[in-house]
């Protein structure tokens, strides 16, 4: 493995960290589009000040226009998973089918290599993932909703992937998609929610800000990667949050890992060290 590949698996990993921090402060949020709209309007004040001082993402503003619209359909798709399930029921389902179909789009698309190793590691990723929601209960409602942010995630995975190949530097690309976001989704989904925004904004400003960091630091991680490396390994690694999330309910909540839960996180691990070991 390359001295880059590996740095930008282990930035993916740290990427997958974060995430799922930020996953779990949304769900905790009483109204999911309000919090979501804090956090990404934090986020685009927290880059501010750095726009003067990086280059404008020439090549890339289609990238970006197309990275908007998709994180906007996504947004929605999330928030409405989240409020139809619990996210232990819903967030394996979306996270878990992104990393195959950005896989194929990557590869499909825009010929990105992939060798046999990788796709076994992305299989594994994506299927431990998904055994993660066995026994639990979600109507199919919130289970499309689910499959559809999947969807969205890849779209925007690869969209992302090669806009932020494209501009000038990756903080340059990684300033302007927190800004574009801040100001267009976290503005519209306030606007949305209107008086209901505003009391959310009261009580919960703290958390959001907090996520608000965290999401520049964990998409940022993410972006930054993907000018590194090549987007099939990169974007099952990030998956690696549901290990992360795994660790936070065994040591802060009490929660107890079952046999079969223990087996999916191994498949997932076992995936991940796979997907390292063959970049």
């Amino acid at each position: 493995m390359t001295t880059m590949a590996h740095l930008a698996a282990m930035m993916m990993i740290g990427s997958g960290a974060a995430h799922a921090v930020v996953n779990a402060i949304l769900k905790s949020g009483r109204d999911k589009m309000s919090s979501r709209a804090l956090i990404d309007g934090f986020s685009a004040i927290l880059v501010l000040p750095f726009i003067a001082f990086i280059p404008l993402p020439h090549h890339a503003w289609l990238w970006l226009l197309g990275s908007w619209l998709t994180h906007l359909i996504y947004l929605i798709c999330l928030v409405k998973a989240f409020e139809d399930a619990d996210m232990s029921a819903v967030y394996p389902v979306m996270r878990g089918c992104a990393p195959v179909l950005a896989a194929a789009g990557a590869v499909g698309l825009f010929g990105e290599p992939i060798s046999g190793p990788v796709i076994v590691g992305v299989g594994m990723v994506s299927a431990g993932t998904l055994l993660i929601t066995l026994g639990k209960h979600a109507s199919a409602k919130a289970v499309a909703w689910a499959l559809a942010t999947g969807l969205a995630i890849a779209t925007y995975t690869v969209i992302d992937a090669e806009g932020v190949r494209a501009a000038p530097s990756a903080p340059s690309y990684i300033a302007w998609v927190f800004l574009t976001m801040g100001a267009g989704v976290g503005g519209l989904f306030a606007l949305w929610r209107g008086p209901k925004f505003v009391m959310e904004a009261r009580s919960q400003w703290k958390p959001g800000l907090a996520a608000g960091a965290l999401s520049i630091l964990t998409y940022g991680l993410a972006l930054w990667a993907y000018r590194l490396g090549a987007v099939p390994q990169l974007a099952a690694l990030r998956e690696t949050s549901i290990l992360f999330a795994a660790v936070i309910a065994v040591l802060f909540l009490k929660e107890r890992i079952t046999p079969a839960r223990g087996a999916d996180i191994l498949t997932i691990g076992g995936g991940a060290i796979l997907l390292v070991a063959s970049g």
